[in-house]
């Protein structure tokens, strides 16, 4: 299976790995880039963070729609979820450990965070999903084996939005909770496609809480 994702640039912002007090994992959406995504690191900036921002092959983590039946969407995802995982154990060579990485994404990037730490569970700093959830179709049974031990997690979407049901989201935070986490959910009413201030208000918090 190629690796699509491997061999992709990752950008850097903040403090190298090397003596950080945690890192922040950055995922783009369909059609932006690393260099895009890291502009949040103005938002979440404190000088104890590693901000690290992989980019996607052809600017998009897989081809389709995150509620495509799955293998229409491989092997790309499969990738995207390898590239997430390798940065994890980058950060945790360098001695940050789990449950001090933050995965944070918008939209595309939102549910490969999100589908990223519910396949390889663990206790990690926080998940961070601006308007996303897990993949599959709508009637997947959403079923994930093992424990996120207590991992924040914020889920924040528009309602209506015209990539990602409210449905889903919801379905999403349930799942996460069933598996241990401490969800905290966000609906916006008639917010357009994109991120606003409140919600990055909320993820500063949360990501400031681990220094």
């Amino acid at each position: 299976m190629p690796d699509l994702h491997a061999n992709m640039l990752v950008a850097h912002a903040g403090h190298d790995l090397k003596d950080a007090r945690c890192a922040v994992i950055l995922l783009h959406g369909r059609g932006s880039s690393a260099e895009d995504i890291l502009g949040l690191a103005e938002s979440f900036y404190d000088e104890q963070i590693a901000f690290l921002a992989p980019q996607a092959a052809n600017h998009t983590w897989y081809p389709y729609s995150f509620l495509t039946p799955i293998e229409q969407n491989e092997p790309w995802l499969s990738s995207a979820i390898a590239r997430v995982e390798s940065l994890i154990q980058n950060c945790e060579a360098y001695g940050i450990q789990r449950r001090s990485v933050v995965v944070c994404g918008f939209s595309q990037g939102a549910c490969l965070a999100t589908e990223s730490i519910a396949r390889h569970p663990a206790h990690y700093g926080a998940l961070i999903a601006f308007t996303g959830g897990l993949v599959g179709p709508s009637d997947l049974e959403l079923q994930h084996s093992g424990s996120l031990a207590g991992t924040r997690a914020l889920f924040s979407s528009g309602d209506p939005d015209p990539h990602v049901p409210w449905s889903r989201v919801e379905a999403s935070a349930c799942e996460l909770e069933r598996m241990g986490a401490q969800v905290e959910l966000m609906r916006h009413t008639g917010r357009p496609h994109t991120i606003i201030e409140k919600e990055l208000e909320v993820a500063q918090s949360l990501i400031f809480s681990l220094l």
